[in-house]
């Protein structure tokens, strides 16, 4: 099995929030973005929380999130997976979340993509970590919440900013 690797952080001097998924998807792994797959729903909750036209034009996502104060990444720095499925990781080595934080002091909330997410989180910072750390539902089309149920609970991202 390939090991594979997560992207670089997005994420700036303003960032206020830091939203961390668990791994990038094979769609997003093939076209180098983040939440590339169609069906995942995450760029669509971002503009609609921020009353913006969508757009798939990646530096349109990316600048809308930057624009609003959001950092985005990943738990996990790489491992080995079949698919796209999180049950599918082995292996894993995590991303250094803690280093990033201290770099960012400015980051206040963390929002995890998914319990995968928040799972790998807490191995890495504990429960007892300086910042409220929120699990929000995941994204992904393989959680089959409705768009409505999901957005409702990201609307919580507007509360910290």
């Amino acid at each position: 099995m390939n090991r594979i690797n997560s992207f670089p952080p997005i994420v700036d001097e303003n960032s206020r929030i830091l939203i961390l998924g668990s791994m990038p998807g094979a769609k997003s792994l093939e076209m180098n973005q983040y939440y590339a797959f169609p069906q995942n729903q995450f760029w669509r909750i971002m503009f609609h929380l921020f009353d913006a036209e969508f757009s798939n034009d990646y530096e349109t996502r990316i600048n809308l999130i930057k624009a609003n104060h959001i950092g985005l990444w990943d738990v996990i720095e790489s491992c080995e997976r079949k698919g796209s499925s999180d049950t599918e990781i082995k292996a894993e080595i995590d991303n250094d979340i803690p280093q990033l934080i201290e770099n960012h002091p400015n980051i206040k909330t963390i929002f995890c993509n998914g319990q995968k997410s928040y799972k790998n989180l807490l191995k890495i910072l504990g429960k007892n970590f300086k910042i409220p750390i929120v699990v929000l539902p995941s994204t992904s089309p393989l959680h089959t919440v409705s768009f409505e149920e999901k957005f409702l609970s990201w609307e919580q991202i507007k509360t910290c900013l």
